[in-house]
């Protein structure tokens, strides 16, 4: 038996066996790689394909929403140049300057001009939409709850409903 480990043939022949082994085992694993390359080649290229089209959707619906952006811009200028819409603004523009002169500095002439423009300036970066909407909250919520159109203070409408009561009274 230790004659045939001996012989160089024998060994030979053993090693070139594993040698054979390992080559083959080489070539499997290299064809499940080549494989799972090939399947990741498709997914990248599906993903891809995917995100392009995304992309175009989300540029199409951008256009579109700019669009529509600006054709609402274009509506708000020319509701705006109807006269009852021009009277409602300036009306609006008085209403933020006299809120903003009674909080700041009441009476003062300058200071009036200056909340003046300040509300007007107010109101053009609404209608432009780079502020809130208030007109369109007021538009949707309506007149105040004191039933009276005349904007009035609520003591200034308090001293006059208790005037009317005590003449009524009085006669």
């Amino acid at each position: 038996m230790l004659d045939i480990f001996s012989n160089p043939l024998y060994t030979f022949g053993m090693g070139f066996a594993l040698g054979c082994v390992f080559l083959v085992m080489s070539y499997v694993n290299h064809w499940k790689t080549k494989g799972e390359f090939k399947r990741y080649k498709t997914h990248l290229s599906d993903k891809l394909e995917l995100d392009a089209r995304q992309m175009q959707e989300t540029s199409k619906d951008k256009t579109k929403l700019a669009q529509e952006n600006e054709s609402l811009r274009m509506q708000v200028a020319r509701l705006n140049e109807k006269p009852e819409n021009k009277l409602q603004r300036e009306l609006e523009i008085m209403a933020r300057a006299e809120k903003h002169m009674i909080i700041n500095a009441p009476g003062f002439a300058p200071a009036w001009e200056m909340a003046k423009s300040q509300a007007l300036s107010q109101i053009e970066t609404e209608e432009k939409g780079l502020s809130f909407p208030q007109k369109i909250f007021r538009k949707l919520i309506g007149p105040g709850s004191t039933g009276s159109t005349v904007a009035l203070p609520e003591s200034a409408l308090n001293a006059a409903k208790n005037g009317s009561d005590s003449t009524s009274n009085a006669a």
